[in-house]
């Protein structure tokens, strides 16, 4: 898998969230409305904060920031498909409506932008998603 699923669960803390399992991360948090989140200046950076350790989180923000590191160094292999497709509309979305909070994210997960670089080169090959 590339890492561009990494990226897939960084912005997954935009609500996708999910706790490591044997072989796949839960799917308990797999219903969240992404849009919903996406589309609310206010729960975008109460979920930005959360995962910059600034603010308290919701559940499925603690339980993000808990599988995080394990995603971004296993490029996401226990994500479940919905969890990927919610991660890459968190990722565009992030970048195109709130390129601020997605600096500050990067910052804290990915300061080399290694796996940025990954995810755009996957996604400007034609990667998959599923």
């Amino acid at each position: 898998m590339s890492n561009y699923i990494i990226k897939c669960v960084l912005l997954v803390s935009v609500g996708v969230s999910l706790c490591l399992a044997d072989d796949q991360y839960t799917s308990k948090y797999d219903n969240i409305d992404l849009d919903k989140i996406l589309d609310s200046k206010r729960l975008v950076s109460n979920y930005v904060q959360c995962l910059l350790g600034t603010k308290g989180c919701p559940p499925e923000g603690l339980e993000l920031k808990r599988i995080l590191p394990d995603a971004l160094k296993t490029q996401c292999s226990k994500c479940t498909c919905v969890q990927r497709q919610g991660a890459v509309k968190a990722i565009q979305r992030l970048q195109k409506d709130y390129p601020d909070e997605w600096k500050l994210l990067l910052d804290k997960w990915d300061a080399k932008r290694e796996s940025l670089a990954k995810f755009d080169d996957y996604v400007k090959k034609g990667g998959k998603i599923c």
